[in-house]
């Protein structure tokens, strides 16, 4: 796969970050057209740059409002960025190569595996197909159901348009909306129907193509592996956990669920729970939490969706695995135990490095903004700095006052975040090396 004279290019990881970076700047480009917005002068570079890199990286933070300053042209840019972000630019490619009837090669097969996170090479042709087939059945249904709701305030076209479009937006868990001036979807906090199919949306996206194609084989293998079980179960612990706090803390809160009835209480909790794990949408001001539900959204957006998802984050697997490891050393055990099955050692260290050089990420990215963005409140620097990085796209309302050093921060937290860390390191090595030979153990004192 790497040989000194061709491996920067047959690299997946440079491949992946290399494919992103240009259909970033094609968005970017596209976006400055005069086509692209309402006043028929396009946007400014940088926030062309800005809003492509958010697309692409399904994160939702936007420097200009997207259903006020875009026409359909620009729209529709937007969307299909959403698309390929969401998918991979290498799902889309292989998508093209389905209809040409090109058969897909051995390196190809590799960028594959790396793009969707998957364990083995064997099978990921078949599970393309599935992911383009789980993706449309989604976002088709998603998409009806929402217009048809949309369909009782709108008229039809508008209504089936906005509903396809936040359909899209919401499974690919990106959070770009049409409803103007930044409300997202606040106006349906207390709607049933929205609430619920937003998130099941977000959901479906962010559990991750490969547990989705497991649940789908359920009926014939009769069996889930360990990723699938971890995936669902970590995937409803922090949705249950994350709405019980918001409620709870937010239930007196007359800025947010206090005005609302009982089920639209539930509904604002239960969707800034989901919506935390990187969809970006919200259905409550944001601005308006309080400090302690803005701290839990916060972890919710660090931890993020599952691996070979729509989502970013450091993964609900990576958040498992060590919250396991922690356990195993309070109870004195030697290992990492999950439904009767031992986790290996490296996938510890793996977990250990993502979770650090996350974590390190906003930490820079915090400490930059707290430079450029003088008379911001720093929680709220925070805030924009893990949901950057975690491809989230909520915001206190930073993003549009953001200076030109902030946006281009802001823009290379959510290309990192988007690829990952570790990936994004992997690809910047030129030359990677095992090691030849081990030097002497010596033991330290931890703790």
């Amino acid at each position: 796969m790497v040989n000194s004279k061709s491996g920067y290019f047959m690299d997946p990881p440079k491949i992946l970050a290399g494919g992103f970076a240009l259909v970033i700047f094609l968005g970017a480009y596209l976006l400055t057209l005069p086509a692209a917005t309402q006043n028929g002068e396009g946007l400014s570079f940088l926030n062309a740059l800005f809003t492509a890199t958010s697309a692409t990286c399904v994160t939702g933070l936007v420097v200009v409002d997207t259903g006020t300053t875009f026409t359909t042209f620009g729209q529709l840019v937007i969307l299909s960025l959403i698309q390929i972000g969401g998918l991979g630019f290498m799902s889309v490619a292989t998508l093209f190569a389905f209809l040409l009837r090109r058969k897909i090669s051995f390196k190809e097969r590799l960028i594959l595996r790396e793009a969707f996170n998957s364990l083995a090479i064997e099978g990921i042709v078949k599970l393309v197909r599935r992911v383009l087939l789980f993706t449309l059945i989604c976002e088709f249904i998603g998409g009806t159901l929402l217009a048809i709701r949309f369909s009782f305030d709108m008229p039809v076209g508008k209504a089936v348009y906005y509903g396809f479009f936040h359909a899209i937006s919401n499974f690919n868990n990106a959070g770009f909306d049409l409803m103007g001036e930044y409300r997202s979807l606040t106006g349906y906090v207390d709607d049933p129907v929205v609430v619920l199919v937003v998130c099941s949306l977000i959901i479906l996206g962010g559990i991750g193509f490969v547990v989705m194609n497991e649940l789908y084989e359920y009926r014939k293998r009769k069996h889930l592996s360990l990723h699938t079980k971890i995936v669902l179960v970590t995937t409803f612990l922090l949705v249950a956990a994350g709405a019980a706090l918001i409620f709870f803390l937010e239930l007196h809160n007359p800025k947010t669920l206090k005005p609302l009835s009982w089920t639209g209480k539930f509904l604002g909790a239960l969707y800034q729970s989901v919506t935390a794990r990187t969809a970006g949408s919200n259905t409550l001001n944001i601005a308006d939490l309080t400090d302690t539900s803005l701290f839990v959204i916060i972890f919710l957006m660090f931890i993020g969706a599952s691996p070979g998802s729509t989502g970013g984050g450091i993964k609900t697997t990576t958040f498992a695995t060590l919250v396991g490891a922690v356990l195993s050393q309070i109870k004195g055990k030697e290992e990492v135990v999950f439904f009767e099955r031992r986790i290996d050692y490296k996938l510890i260290y793996k977990s250990l490095t993502i979770i650090l050089s996350s974590l390190s990420v906003v930490v820079v990215v915090t400490m930059i903004l707290t430079i450029t963005e003088t008379g911001k409140g720093f929680l709220m620097i925070v805030f924009e700095a893990t949901s950057a990085f975690a491809t989230t796209g909520l915001s206190m309302g930073l993003t549009p006052d953001l200076t030109p050093i902030g946006k281009v921060v802001i823009i290379l937290a959510m290309f990192t975040g988007r690829l990952g860390p570790l990936t994004l390191a992997i690809a910047l090595t030129l030359n990677r090396q095992p090691d030849r030979y081990r030097y002497t153990e010596e033991k330290i004192m931890i703790g």
